[in-house]
């Protein structure tokens, strides 16, 4: 049985908050397969010790990285910390993501409290 793929985003507001989630899970995610966009991997890598499959950054393709894998099944869940109120230069790209999660019905935790609910879901289901 493979281990889950879990896709970590973070927009940059939210970057900080990616950390603090990761390494609240921590013992979790390291059983994980992760996949992140650049610089989002590259810190989970380096502040929270995770090993990390880094994609390009969101607004150089990442976000299109991502979903190219959630389409042909790769990809368990996603979790991507979205910045509401700041304006993103890559912003089809992310609607596409979000939009391919749907259709492909894969579980998309887009802020902390989402993020948790199934982080502790997906936690529970693996013991």
């Amino acid at each position: 049985m493979r281990s889950l793929c879990l896709a970590l985003i973070a927009h940059d507001g939210k970057k900080n908050d990616m950390i603090h989630l990761a390494q609240e899970f921590r013992e979790f995610l390291a059983r994980c397969h992760l996949i992140a966009t650049g610089t989002t991997g590259s810190r989970l890598q380096a502040q929270v010790g995770l090993q990390v499959e880094c994609l390009l950054s969101g607004p150089l393709g990442g976000d299109l990285q991502i979903g190219a894998r959630l389409a042909v099944e790769e990809v368990d869940a996603v979790i991507f910390l979205r910045d509401p109120m700041t304006p993103q230069p890559h912003e089809p790209d992310i609607n596409a993501l979000v939009r391919a999660c749907d259709v492909h019905d894969v579980p998309c935790a887009t802020n902390l409290a989402s993020a948790r609910l199934m982080l502790r879901q997906l936690a529970s289901s693996a013991r």
